[in-house]
């Protein structure tokens, strides 16, 4: 029905309401902003990256071992490069191997130098839950603890790890009293964590037949990692802590054990002449501290709501995702070869 000049037009006939005025209509017209979305109490964001957020330990565990929806389960995780991996792998390998064989004190300054590049990711990803612990301090003191251990022993390096606690704390003084609990704590951390465990690798090279002692290790871990990986793809049920790491199982770790005992009852009698089976009572040991060793640095990621502990390695995350179950595995070996093959 045709609608006269000036009169109000029906209701749906012309798209405007009745009885509203041509300024109203005009604004009517025009596009309005959509109201903002109320943001769910409780609810929080997902990452950039697609990752639950940093407060959901579970959910975050599952989405970096594949089991979140839309990721591959049983995959690589997103972002490793093997190719890098594997060359990574072999450099890191031949500069040990190589310090090892032709240049003894170089072993100690590539200690020294894994101990610096390990407090300073450290440092850095504390930082994510809030504290600040003095990197220069602690990297000078990691460097004093590996020297120490060299030149002096396991006492000298229980001494380099006091002075290097009470120089951070020191140190930290400096920037005020607030915070300064969190920030002497997560000091204490590192220093423990980084160069005093780490300083046990000076301490397995410096004999005589260190470089075996050296050798005889780092394999047993390799073995328990070997072992563990293959024996928890094909037999994997039962999960040790999957709210830490969610690949690990009871039978991965019985892979492991067994992997690193037979292993190292062969190593050991080869390299150092002690009996197989207390090889494989190493081996055992060293697949416990090197399992330990790769929970506590996942629950120490998962705390702080981290992936890795860097990008410095292709392939692989920072330098401290490889050193996880060594930094463990060095004061158990040292300890028990110093009583199964006592140095001379």
């Amino acid at each position: 029905m045709p609608v006269r000049p000036g009169a109000e037009s029906p209701s749906g006939l012309d798209g405007r309401p009745r009885g509203s005025s041509p300024g109203e209509r005009d604004l009517l017209d025009e596009e309005l902003p959509e109201p903002p979305r109320r943001r769910v109490k409780g609810r929080r964001r997902a990452t950039r990256s697609g990752a639950p957020a940093p407060g959901n330990a579970l959910r975050r565990a599952a989405y970096e071992s594949g089991d979140e929806p839309g990721k591959g389960r049983g995959l690589p995780a997103a972002g490793r490069d093997l190719p890098a991996a594997i060359v990574v792998s072999i450099v890191l390998a031949g500069l040990v191997a190589g310090s090892l064989v032709f240049w003894r004190e170089g072993f100690l300054l590539l200690v020294a130098a894994a101990i610096v590049v390990g407090v300073w990711e450290m440092t850095r990803a504390v930082a994510a839950g809030g504290a600040h612990p003095p990197l220069i301090p602690l990297a000078a003191g990691g460097v004093l603890m590996a020297g120490l251990a060299w030149y002096a022993g396991p006492d000298a390096l229980s001494l380099g790890l006091l002075v290097t606690v009470l120089a951070a704390m020191l140190w930290r003084l400096g920037d005020g009293v607030s915070g300064f609990l969190k920030d002497a704590a997560a000091s204490t951390l590192i220093a423990v964590y980084v160069p005093f465990l780490g300083g046990f690798a000076a301490l397995l090279a410096y004999p005589e037949d260190g470089v075996a002692r050296v050798v005889v290790t780092i394999a047993a871990v390799a073995l328990t990692d070997t072992g563990g990986y293959v024996a928890g793809v094909f037999l994997g049920r039962h999960y040790m802590a999957p709210s830490i790491s969610p690949k690990k199982s009871w039978e991965g770790f019985g892979g492991s054990a067994l992997a690193s005992a037979l292993g190292s009852a062969l190593l050991v009698y080869l390299m150092l002449g002690v009996a197989p089976w207390w090889g494989a009572l190493f081996g055992i040991g060293i697949t416990i501290s090197a399992v330990l060793g790769d929970l506590a640095e996942s629950m120490i990621k998962r705390d702080l709501g981290i992936k890795d502990m860097s990008n410095l390695l292709p392939g692989h995350g920072g330098l401290m995702d490889r050193l996880d179950s060594v930094l463990f595995a060095l004061p158990t070996a040292f300890l028990l070869l110093s009583l199964l093959a006592p140095a001379s």
